[in-house]
């Protein structure tokens, strides 16, 4: 006989003494799923204005890993989820992600949309804080005389909010789920013998991010774009980005006062007024190169920018 028929003779005759383990598939890597809507849509075909954002802090409030950090260390867990979201963010082709530490975050970000002419930083539309909430693994398996399986599992949960950095207010909130495995058996000492394997923990995490990005994506792409303008020269008004991030020869926008911000006496939060329409122009060309350092030159439609100051004005997506 061939030594897997021995072995299925053997397994067969043990079943007068004990069951043997039951084996559905070879060893194999079970793919990671989400526990949610969907995964991060693809880029469009049809460009679309980048919004700027900035994940702001993650952290892990699981106590998976926490007994082997010391006093200040970074956890692995929450700077592997940071990334994953900011490169799935990036991915997107959506937005224009910036780096921000962590650093009192919210504060940060109200001082540098502030405009302050020293500031080497440019202000986002929001800022994404979140958290790795749940983190776990089981292992299961089936064992008998001559036979045995093992299953083990990895389950993630990850929240985020997203928070207006100029009130310092979270006006959304998400969380993603997903899931990873990894099966093996081996009859009479043939087949795969499954150690503790770690990189389902990654599967499992990468998934979660993945199902928490979908649901910020729709939420980011439906704020209202801005941006600034950097002079006036006559009918002439350069503002800040250009083709890399949607931007079209033939686009129309509102230019508008910057709004008066105040304190809501009811809240106890800051509210920005509504700005002054005050004109509206076209996009004629564009300058400068790269994403992140490009313009475009538009003409004056209609209204008058004569006597005004460029930092008090916001150019604004007409929807």
């Amino acid at each position: 006989m061939h030594r897997s028929q021995q072995a299925i003779a053997l397994c067969i005759a043990a079943l007068g003494f004990a069951g043997c383990a039951t084996i559905e598939k070879a060893p194999e890597r079970i793919a990671p799923t989400t526990i949610g809507p969907t995964a991060v849509a693809a880029t469009p075909a049809v460009p679309t204005l980048k919004r700027k954002i900035a994940v702001a802090r993650f952290s892990n409030s699981t106590n998976y890993g926490k007994a082997l950090l010391t006093g200040g260390e970074l956890d692995p867990l929450a700077a592997q989820a940071a990334d994953m979201l900011t490169a799935r963010l990036v991915d997107t082709g959506r937005f224009m992600v910036f780096e921000r530490g962590d650093l009192d975050a919210v504060k940060a970000e109200g001082d540098i949309l502030k405009i302050d002419p020293s500031a080497n930083l440019v202000g986002v539309d929001a800022l994404i804080i979140g958290s790795v909430t749940e983190f776990g693994r089981k292992t299961e398996g089936q064992s008998g005389f001559l036979s045995s399986t093992k299953k083990q599992t990895a389950v993630a949960t990850v929240e985020a909010r997203l928070v207006d950095p100029r009130t310092g207010l979270a006006f959304f909130s998400a969380s993603g789920k997903g899931n990873s495995a990894v099966e093996a058996g081996e009859v009479a000492g043939f087949g795969s013998r499954a150690a503790y394997d770690s990189s389902i923990n990654d599967s499992a995490i990468s998934a979660a991010i993945s199902d928490l990005a979908s649901e910020l994506v729709g939420k980011l792409q439906s704020r209202r774009w801005t941006t600034d303008v950097l002079r006036i020269d006559g009918d002439r008004v350069f503002v800040s980005g250009g083709k890399s991030q949607g931007l079209k020869v033939g686009d129309k926008f509102s230019v508008e006062t910057r709004g008066e911000t105040v304190k809501s006496g009811q809240s106890g939060l800051p509210i920005t007024l509504p700005g002054e329409h005050v004109a509206e122009i076209q996009i004629a060309s564009f300058f400068g190169d790269g994403e992140y350092g490009e313009g475009s030159t538009a003409t004056l439609v209609s209204g008058s920018l004569a006597g005004r100051e460029p930092t008090k004005l916001i150019v604004v997506e007409d929807k």
